[in-house]
């Protein structure tokens, strides 16, 4: 009998120190998720600002430049991945957007350095970061930066044409599947 005594007092101190492992364990399961959902909030507002900022910029240089210039680029299809290494399609066209009246020509001269620039950049991306607002807006702006860099090499110092003609860039198809 004192043994069965012994036997019933060990599990009824065994079940409660289970009990308290188990509430321990639910609290800091719900300090992770809150802790995380401020972390996606802070940055979803983040990337929200920074494409408001980014417009708002857009807008003035619009003002600014009243004489522009259009040339596209069209159906480019390529290879990207997911998060999870997975390969996507994606079919982008775009429009640069420039001051100076000869970009098309700059274009024509320049396109597979222009065209290895955009396999690049889209390539050091994933599906899930191109597929946010954010994403492309930094794809653009780097686009536009390094666009520029490569005319700007080509022109060299000929006066006759202006450096940074490139303005803006928008995408006119952006399809991942």
């Amino acid at each position: 009998m004192a043994d069965e005594e012994v036997v019933v007092q060990e599990q009824k101190s065994g079940g409660k120190g289970v009990l308290i492992a188990l509430i321990a364990l639910i609290i800091i399961l719900i300090l992770v998720i809150a802790g995380g959902g401020y972390f996606l909030y802070q940055n979803s507002m983040n990337a929200n600002a920074q494409a408001a900022n980014v417009n708002g910029a857009n807008a003035v240089e619009e003002r600014v430049y009243k004489d522009s210039y259009k040339v596209q680029i069209n159906d480019m299809v390529l290879n990207i991945t997911n998060s999870k290494g997975r390969e996507k399609l994606m079919k982008l066209s775009f429009t640069i957007d420039s001051i100076e009246d000869d970009i098309e020509q700059l274009m024509d001269e320049n396109k597979p350095e222009i065209i290895d620039l955009v396999i690049s950049l889209i390539s050091s991306r994933n599906s899930e970061e191109l597929l946010t607002v954010g994403g492309k807006e930094l794809l653009k702006e780097e686009l536009i930066q390094e666009i520029n860099n490569i005319l700007n090499r080509a022109i060299g110092d000929n006066s006759s044409y202006k450096k940074d003609n490139v303005k803006n860039l928008f995408f006119t198809a952006f399809v991942i599947k």
